[in-house]
């Protein structure tokens, strides 16, 4: 079974960045799609950037699109999420999954799921 452990969140002040990191512990496929999700108190999770492991098919909500950059880096067998431009919204716990397959946005049809790393940004 795949394991998925996110690093790389703390506290930042808006208009700053962070740089998270999804560790992917078994040998994935090109098909195979990391997505990033995120989930603020109170609300439901919702999709934030999803990659194909090739480095291919990239796509972004809109809410985070032009500030968030996802890429893999295979040396280290990790999903990376440079966040610039942070704002108070872009506060949340933020989760990488891997789906084999299509990307989706709905988080009830992915069932491998990393613990989560928090995101706090101050306004």
């Amino acid at each position: 079974q795949v394991q998925l452990v996110e690093s790389g969140g703390g506290l930042v002040q808006a208009g700053g960045s962070l740089r998270l990191s999804c560790a992917v512990s078994r040998r994935t496929f090109s098909t195979n799609r990391v997505h990033w999700f995120r989930q603020a108190p109170g609300k439901e999770r919702e999709f934030v950037a999803v990659i194909r492991w090739n480095g291919s098919g990239t796509y972004y909500a809109d809410s985070v699109k032009g500030r968030f950059t996802i890429s893999v880096d295979n040396a280290k067998s990790t999903v990376d999420l440079q966040m610039n431009s942070l704002k108070p919204e872009d506060t949340a716990v933020y989760y990488c999954a891997l789906r084999d397959g299509s990307f989706t946005k709905d988080p009830r049809l992915i069932s491998s799921w990393g613990q989560g790393t928090q995101v706090t940004v101050s306004s």
